[in-house]
């Protein structure tokens, strides 16, 4: 489940991204003022931001440039100021989206996904793991994978510190009518860690062995 922080100094444009957010499955941090969701982000992480422009003491774009100080945390701007310049400002200061008000929900959703797909994409210890083209790659490395090993990174990196069982893998990899036994995970699992070490990336210190459970993709 993805976090969200919202930032806007209208207190019913918040109430309406979140009751509108909240039901597609993401956790919506309510902020009025942009100096609030800085002194929040100081002890909490979120997965993406959602940040109005025209705000009193501290504006959006002073706000996406604080943020970009400390914090690589994808943001999407939101406002009613639709100027090509002021797209290219926010871009500039470090938004990685720009949607202008009034927006189509779809249209957002559409985008904070796209978002939260590249950000992924671009923090996964330096490996790109493209959905679209079925590639892995490390540091400009092509690693070739079968599409199980593909599956099973997938997987891994997307659900980070989770300690999956070879059932759990077995019937997700593999599905229910396979008859699938838990050395041919152990086989993939080595594979992989081969495939990986050969382009340089320190598998054992990410791909871990939980013993007598499973394996893990370790942050």
């Amino acid at each position: 489940m993805n976090t969200i922080l919202l930032i806007d100094d209208e207190p019913m444009m918040l109430d309406l991204l979140s009751l509108y957010l909240s039901p597609l499955g993401y956790t919506c941090i309510k902020k009025e003022s942009a100096k609030d969701a800085l002194a929040y982000l100081q002890f909490h992480s979120v997965d993406l931001i959602l940040l109005d422009i025209m705000m009193p003491e501290m504006d959006g774009w002073e706000a996406c440039q604080e943020i970009r100080k400390k914090w690589d945390t994808p943001i999407i701007m939101l406002t009613a100021m639709s100027e090509k310049s002021d797209v290219v400002k926010g871009l500039n200061f470090g938004a990685d989206d720009y949607l202008s008000k009034p927006f189509d929900e779809e249209e957002l959703t559409a985008r904070i996904r796209a978002v939260l797909r590249r950000h992924k994409k671009e923090t996964n210890q330096g490996l790109l793991l493209d959905q679209d083209s079925y590639q892995l790659q490390y540091e400009g490395k092509d690693i070739p994978l079968t599409p199980k090993e593909f599956a099973m990174m997938d997987l891994f990196l997307s659900h980070q510190n989770k300690v999956f069982s070879r059932e759990h893998l077995i019937v997700t990899i593999w599905g229910y009518d396979g008859n699938t036994e838990d050395r041919t995970v152990d086989s993939h699992v080595r594979n992989l860690r081969d495939k990986l070490r050969k382009a340089g990336f320190p598998a054992e210190e990410y791909l871990q062995t939980v013993w007598g459970v499973g394996y893990k993709w370790a942050e």
